[in-house]
């Protein structure tokens, strides 16, 4: 049964859920899911019940369980309430990122300038805040290196576009973030320290922040 991962609009005992249509890694569509007896609160250790993006998993109505493919293990973490053009998240400290317009999900708030996530993610720029996400830069994501999406750099690195990056060989390079105060503060020839708001005035705490390129 199709449904609204912001109405949550499923029957009782049941909760609407992101999961691959294709069987792929990515969430593309929403179904309803029971909802299962004893369910985890987000923070709370948790396990997928079936396949990795099936949806179904053993957290409660309004969360999902962000897991390890491998293992099948994680923790629930709450999705955004609210909507698409207004979400909202339990937490100050966290921030809504919203993939492929069904997967709604707060994540903890961070400083890329600092990289102050857990090991094994990286923080990212989402929407006008920063968020903690996977890292899946594998062997790659150095300075200077080919990227085809956000999370393909290392920690401290973004996928910006090949122009930004002196050398870049592929339609987009990882390049660093920077502190706007500090002078010589970027790797690449010709590359200044960008303010990443630009003109824009930068949400409290991130007043300093750059991103590697030339302008």
């Amino acid at each position: 049964m199709a449904c609204n991962v912001w109405a949550q609009d499923c029957p009782d005992g049941q909760k609407c859920a992101p999961y691959s249509s294709d069987g792929n890694d990515a969430a593309d569509s929403l179904r309803c899911v029971p909802v299962e007896p004893n369910a985890k609160k987000p923070g709370e250790p948790c396990v997928v019940l079936g396949e990795w993006v099936s949806g179904f998993d053993d957290c409660e109505l309004g969360s999902l369980c962000m897991t390890d493919k491998e293992t099948l293990a994680g923790e629930c973490i709450p999705l955004c309430a609210g909507s698409a053009e207004d979400p909202s998240c339990p937490s100050a400290d966290q921030v809504c990122l919203i993939s492929n317009n069904v997967l709604p999900i707060c994540l903890p708030k961070c400083d890329p300038l600092i990289q102050d996530c857990p090991d094994g993610e990286l923080c990212l720029a989402l929407s006008a805040d920063f968020g903690c996400v996977r890292d899946e830069s594998g062997d790659m994501g150095a300075f200077g290196d080919g990227c085809h999406y956000a999370n393909a750099c290392d920690p401290g690195l973004f996928c910006v576009l090949s122009e930004m990056v002196p050398g870049c060989e592929d339609i987009a390079c990882c390049s660093p973030y920077c502190d706007t105060t500090e002078l010589d503060a970027c790797p690449g020839e010709g590359q200044e320290c960008i303010p990443w708001y630009g003109e824009a005035v930068p949400p409290e705490g991130y007043e300093d922040v750059g991103i590697c390129g030339v302008p």
